[in-house]
């Protein structure tokens, strides 16, 4: 299959040898078998969706729709497999997910699905001009042959007649048959392919979705760092103040009580400066700051009680992006430590010039899932940035998560 569908050579003039015409045999053969697809399989199934959209009310239009609108996504998927291959390119669909929805949520979600009426439109240009464009190149190739069974039927019509006709048309299938393959390609890819309209539709959707999480986390954080100054260092500095104010009032009449306030208000300080350095390493760690990524996520890693491997080079990146890598790399150790019952663990991260790949993994017993606890939040966090996660996590491990994030280096 894959030697059938190696890309279309560029359309120009061609020695003629054994390796253009295998050539141009393969192609006719590739385009045979779409103009069978298109006829009948293609024209049935289209009847079929013309049959079940007036009866779409009734449950034997929901059992005609149920089957006829996976066989034509079906359909498409050969055809985008095809077109694909002969124009070496990649023709995605576009469909709407629809896990987990009913009979009739399916049947109202392919109704706005443009990818659904795509495939529809496709059944009927297979069935029509594109059998046309597929089949021509196997017309012109076996009419000969029907010309010499004629002649042997009827030896007085002569070579000369059979020449005659025979002689243009393999000249012909010679000549348009790549043009053909490759008209079809295209058009199919017209077709079926996500237009790009679409695709910027769904790029404002994801953009939608993503500020809206990235609003909802600022907002948390905020949440959190006024709770944790609150708790921590709002309540020692006035503990401090009430402490210096009783000093002051006892400095005359009880000076060691109030050279013990002054002692205890200089205690708490020290507290309250040590809450302030813990909420400001929560917004950007001075390890960050001082030594990069690298540097900080080596000593993230050392108080770890397992052996972690950190392997990263990269240049100076932006800081935000610096600083949303680090945390998420912090969650996935800080999931190794709770969960994964491992003996060791690795961080590598590497950038390409585009983009920032980061690794992290661990041999434990596996079963993290994407969407769940702390690494649904390292997702949220980097699709704030455009980046991705993905989660390997067999049962029994290892555990590997990738996530990519794109940035110039700063």
């Amino acid at each position: 299959m894959s030697t059938l569908l190696t890309p279309i050579p560029a359309l120009r003039p061609v020695p003629v040898d054994r390796d253009a015409a295998v050539g141009r045999l393969r192609l006719t053969l590739v385009g045979a078998g779409q103009a069978l697809l298109g006829i009948p399989v293609g024209l049935v199934v289209g009847i079929l969706w013309l049959v079940a959209l007036p009866l779409t009310l009734a449950v034997v239009g929901i059992l005609i729709a149920l089957l006829a609108v996976p066989a034509g996504r079906a359909l498409a998927g050969v055809h985008r497999r095809i077109a694909g291959d002969l124009l070496d390119d990649r023709i995605d669909s576009g469909y709407l997910p629809g896990e987990g929805r009913t009979a009739v949520g399916l049947l109202l979600l392919w109704l706005r699905d443009p990818a659904r009426w795509r495939d529809f439109a496709h059944l009927w240009f297979s069935a029509t001009g594109g059998f046309v464009l597929s089949g021509l190149p196997a017309l012109l190739l076996t009419a000969p042959v029907a010309h010499v069974t004629i002649f042997v039927v009827d030896p007085n019509i002569g070579w000369t007649f059979l020449l005659f006709l025979s002689g243009p048309m393999l000249l012909t299938w010679w000549l348009v048959t790549p043009a053909l393959v490759r008209a079809r390609a295209l058009a199919d890819r017209g077709i079926l392919g996500h237009s790009r309209v679409a695709e910027l539709e769904e790029r404002v959707a994801a953009v939608e979705e993503t500020r809206t999480e990235s609003l909802d986390h600022q907002a948390a954080e905020i949440r959190r760092i006024e709770r944790d100054l609150h708790d921590g260092a709002q309540a020692r500095i006035a503990a401090v103040g009430m402490n210096v104010g009783l000093a002051e009032k006892l400095i005359g009449t009880d000076p060691e009580t109030a050279a013990a306030l002054l002692r205890e208000a200089r205690e708490t300080t020290l507290g309250a400066l040590e809450d302030l350095r813990s909420v400001v390493r929560g917004i950007h760690p001075p390890a960050l700051a001082d030594r990069g990524l690298a540097g900080a996520v080596q000593a993230l890693a050392l108080p770890i009680p397992i052996p972690v491997t950190v392997a990263i080079s990269v240049p100076p990146l932006p800081p935000p992006v610096e600083s949303a890598a680090y945390f998420a790399i912090a969650e996935c150790l800080a999931n190794v430590v709770k969960h994964a019952q491992a003996t060791r663990a690795w961080v590598t991260a590497r950038h390409d010039g585009d983009r920032l790949q980061v690794v992290v993994g661990d041999d434990g017993i596996g079963g993290a899932a994407a969407d769940g606890g702390g690494l649904g939040g390292v997702a949220r966090r980097l699709a704030a940035f455009d980046g991705t996660m993905a989660v390997d996590s067999p049962l029994g491990g290892p555990t590997t998560v990738r996530m990519e994030v794109p940035c110039p280096a700063a």
